[in-house]
């Protein structure tokens, strides 16, 4: 399939890298092909609709070795999840049911997320990650080998009608090499200037064709190994609080030498404590007397937290092993078959700290845990407190609230995956005449299967834990009494070794799609042929995702998670119309109206029909003006659905429990409130930090989410300037874009569910609150709903320039520019509407909502040297930090490109040398991130790399 598309970024008159040539239009389609957003067929240089074009250029140029980095930063990309996460083991699971995707890259538009962006491969959908964790509801990047890719076009509108669910935000559509004349071979290597991160991208590929019999064969793959970086490889990050050189209270108040909040056995009230001095040889000595004042005792402070980010990564290893094959043989003038394979395996690693274990009735496990149910029997050798901590029920009040050790000795929680991906395309296609016009057919069928499985090492069997603390009478066999009092270095190998277990994670994803469609013409209009596309979908996408035993049983100490499964089958027809209504009329040098409409017919979410108009007026030739008007819908995903009850912690992480110290709350809503919901009314609830976990969990009831969105715009092309010689190129493209999501699918933002409740007394928010006997939050329900709607509203700005031949070569200027004028979320309350705007802030999840960001790119190519200087800007954003605003101040990064090609070599080699963050540049502190955006920023240092090109 060939396509094109007037671009943002596509410097289209600059050589292409000689390692990824740019594509060669197909025999009978120079005047007439498929592009981005459409199924009708047209002229390349007429396109209405704003996309964005990366060509094989574009993509060398920003250095980068993984397609998901690129994309990210497009001004109108939101981020997602890419190589700087290090998120497993830290913030549980999300609440779309699809997991921590680790090691995986995703493109979000507009802000709307991944899930809402639709990703074609050649126009045809591709498979959802599988991320070992859930089932996620988006395209893995990484899953695509990056050698089989020869440009990018991303459309800025919505396309349901077009492609389905998904195309909410706009469509990504990778094209893939499938034409190609002898050996294309690449070679880079990169890293950091602290000499880590170690980045080599290796691309060869070999393609033949025979003209004569209309066969073209493309064959090729990739290897790619990113290393890593430590937070403690760079002391600015080696604390929570960006720059600190010790603990505040964002450290951890899970510590190696335990934290213990019992109730006094001398008059009530919660003892908080801590050991004065560690590792204790034999039982530390408790004065309940005077319990702070203790031997072995004391009060727990502050500096006695624990700071847990030297062992995290900040950026994470990665490698990838990639191949493809592409083929199309014409059988004659008017039927082909093409067909395409793609192989993908990716391994990757994430770390957190060594496992926090909580017990008791405070602990936060949430959802039933064993660990929140344990007793430490007055039996256990290691008991210093001569009597048995219990954690109550059954009528028998708790005498201690939670225990919580680190346990440093059993090494970092270290998460392991490999993802396996196979993607299968055969297309059967071809043309015919009928009346004065030609129509095109094709028949395509898509099966893919995304498997992957983690392991995790680090992790605590709570029911051998339960044992280990309890009666000794009852440790019998392997069980090793345990020693949870002693402090760091206590926990014995043999301690260890029965109360640990290496947790093995399996999820699977798997795709089977059938597509027809058929283009042509009907009839002549004043403006030309009225174009029509129609078409047929089938698509069946099944699910799985099984966790160890252990954790399905609810016996980790870390991640709660169950298994979950599940599938849909969905039938599809669309049609569409190009309406050339005038042509080359006094200011109506064109006017040309579109329509589309699409009916889906869900398994599991019903039918939805969605509709799309548009309007394209050219008064000149050299000024196009446009507007559409698009329906859009999202079919609730696999996880969303069918995705089983677990904890998500990361949105909830830095919020202060408003009932803590209830005697020194003011606001008599906050007190009335938590009164009512069993907080002690004589202040002895005090909070053991900040942050709460969400229980969540699919919704088999979900409804798809709905959408209408405009876009209206026009594109200046400068015929003058071509014609006088100024340019060779010069255009100017201004968007404005308004999307609107009903019954959006989500759990409330937390700040949200806080301040409804505790401020303004929602019932609906405080219903989502449960609380334990000392007043401490349990649990907050966040089950998945049809709940918000969603608005994004911004304007794109693009202006391109390309010299005339200087030099032996041309300079190009390409500006790109996305002002974010609006992205709130409004949430039904008990009475009315409440809507929060995130324009210009940093939420912490982490996700910033900068007002302005731009990409600028000044080149100059010629056929032996080229050159490039790319600046790109973010806009300043704030965060709540501690019930105030922290600023993140706006930012410039610089990346500089210089590229030979020895003509004396016959242009068969290019050298390429190039800096990214020319300036080292430090990315803004995000405090509630615990180091930066990694959604937003880049890692703060200069990155170098070079590369070795050749062809013959």
């Amino acid at each position: 399939m060939a396509t094109t598309a007037t671009g943002a970024l596509a410097q289209t008159s600059a050589p292409a890298d000689i390692a990824q040539p740019a594509a060669e239009p197909e025999q009978g389609e120079a005047a007439a092909i498929i592009v981005t957003g459409s199924r009708i067929r047209r002229d390349p240089v007429d396109i209405p609709s704003p996309v964005t074009a990366l060509d094989s250029a574009d993509l060398a140029r920003t250095g980068l070795s993984s397609i998901g980095d690129i994309l990210q930063r497009l001004p109108g990309s939101a981020g997602g999840l890419n190589s700087r996460f290090n998120r497993s083991g830290n913030n549980g699971n999300p609440p779309d049911g699809g997991g921590v995707g680790a090691g995986s890259a995703e493109v979000d538009l507009r802000y709307l997320g991944s899930r809402r962006t639709l990703v074609l491969v050649d126009g045809l959908r591709f498979i959802n990650g599988a991320s070992a964790s859930g089932i996620p509801g988006a395209v893995d990047l990484n899953a695509i080998p990056e050698g089989s890719i020869e440009r990018v076009e991303v459309l800025r509108d919505g396309a349901s009608t077009t492609y389905g669910s998904d195309a909410i935000a706009g469509v990504v559509n990778i094209i893939t090499k499938t034409r190609q004349k002898g050996f294309l071979a690449s070679a880079q290597v990169g890293a950091y200037d602290e000499g880590d991160g170690v980045t080599q991208n290796y691309n060869i590929s070999w393609g033949a064709q025979d003209e004569e019999h209309g066969v073209s064969l493309v064959v090729g793959g990739n290897y790619t190994k990113q290393g890593s970086v430590f937070a403690s490889d760079r002391p600015y990050y080696s604390f929570p609080v960006p720059g600190a050189t010790a603990c505040t209270a964002t450290c951890s108040g899970t510590t190696p030498n335990g934290r213990f909040r019992i109730i006094n056995p001398n008059g009530g009230g919660t003892l908080d404590l801590t050991l004065r001095n560690a590792p204790i040889s034999g039982v530390p000595v408790f004065d309940p007397t005077d319990p702070y004042n203790s031997p072995d005792f004391k009060r727990f402070e502050t500096a006695d937290r624990f700071n847990y980010r030297p062992v995290n990564y900040l950026l994470t290893p990665n490698e990838r092993i990639g191949a493809f094959v592409n083929f199309k043989g014409e059988v004659s003038d008017a039927f082909y078959v093409a067909a395409k394979l793609i192989y993908n395996r990716r391994t990757s690693v994430n770390q957190a700290a060594y496992v926090p274990v909580s017990i008791g009735p405070d602990a936060g496990n949430g959802n039933g845990s064993l660990l929140d149910r344990i007793s430490i029997d007055v039996t256990n050798p290691y008991n210093p407190f001569g009597y048995t901590l219990t954690a109550g029920g059954d009528g028998v009040a708790p005498n201690y609230n939670a225990i919580s050790r680190r346990f440093v000795e059993a090494g970092p929680r270290r998460f392991s995956q490999e993802v396996n991906t196979m993607y299968a395309n055969l297309t059967l296609g071809g043309e015919f005449k009928l009346g004065q016009g030609t129509w095109y057919w094709d028949i395509n069928g898509v099966y893919s299967v995304n498997s992957s499985k983690q392991v995790m090492t680090g992790n605590i069997n709570a029911a051998r834990l339960a044992q280990a603390l309890g009666p000794v009478s009852e440790c019998t066999g392997e069980c090793v009494p345990f020693n949870i009092f002693g402090g760091l270095g206590t926990i014995t190998p043999e301690m260890l070794a029965y109360v640990s277990f290496v947790q093995r994670d399996r999820s699977s994803q798997e795709l089977g799609d059938i597509s027809a469609n058929l283009s042509g013409s009907l009839f002549d209009l004043p403006g030309g042929p009225l174009g029509v596309a129609i078409g047929y979908e089938y698509r069946h996408q099944f699910g799985s995702f099984d966790p160890d035993p252990v954790v399905a049983a609810g016996l980790s100490s870390d991640i709660p998670a169950l298994p979950s499964r599940g599938s849909f089958n969905v039938h599809e027809v669309y049609g569409e119309l190009n309406a050339p209504l005038l042509r080359d009329t006094p200011f109506f040098n064109l006017l040309e109206a579109s329509f589309a409409a699409r009916y889906s017919d869900y398994s599991t979410s019903g039918s939805k029909a969605t509709m799309k108009a548009g309007l394209s007026w050219k008064p000149v030739e050299d000024l196009r003006l446009r507007g559409t008007w698009a329906q859009g819908f999202r079919a609730p995903s696999i996880g969303e659905l069918y995705g089983a009850l677990s904890r998500f912690d990361g949105a909830a992480s830095g919020i202060v429990d408003p009932c803590s110290d209830l005697n020194s709350v003011t606001n008599q809503t906050t007190h009335t409130v938590c009164l009512a919901q069993g907080v002690p009314a004589n202040g002895s609830y005090i909070a053991s930090g900040t942050g709460f976990g969400l229980l969540t969990g699919g919704n088999r009831d979900l409804k798809p989410e709905t959408s209408v969105s405009w876009v209206l715009g026009g594109v200046y092309s400068a015929g003058w300037a071509r014609d006088s010689g100024f340019a060779q190129a010069l255009s100017l493209e201004v968007d404005y874009y308004t999307i609107k999501v009903d019954d959006a699918i989500g759990v409330p933002d937390p700040n949200v569910l806080v301040d409804s409740c505790y401020n303004r007394g929602d019932a609906l928010a405080c219903s989502a609150f449960s609380r334990t006997a000392s007043g401490a939050i349990a649990q907050v329900r966040g089950t998945l709903q049809n709940l918000s709607t969603i608005r994004s509203e911004g304007i794109d700005v693009t202006f391109n320039y390309r010299s005339p031949p200087v030099w032996g070569g041309s300079f190009g200027l390409s500006v790109s520019n996305n002002f974010l004028l609006n992205y709130s979320i409004e949430v039904p309350t008990t009475t009315g509407t409440l809507t929060t705007h995130y324009e210009g802030t940093e939420t912490g999840s982490p996700q910033a909502y900068p007002r302005y960001k731009g990409t600028a790119v000044l080149d100059f190519s010629s056929n032996s040297f080229n050159a490039s200087l790319t600046g790109r800007y973010i806009s300043k954003v704030t965060e709540p930090a501690a019930n105030a605003y922290s600023v993140m101040d706006s930012i410039l990064y610089l990346d500089a490109q210089i590229g030979f090609t020895p003509s004396f070599l016959n242009d068969a080699f290019t050298v390429t040398l190039g800096v990214n963050n020319l300036l080292g540049t430090r990315a803004p502190d995000c405090l509630s991130c615990g180091s930066f955006d990694p959604t937003t920023y880049d890692m703060p240092d200069q990155f170098g790399y070079a590369r070795v090109a050749v062809k013959f």
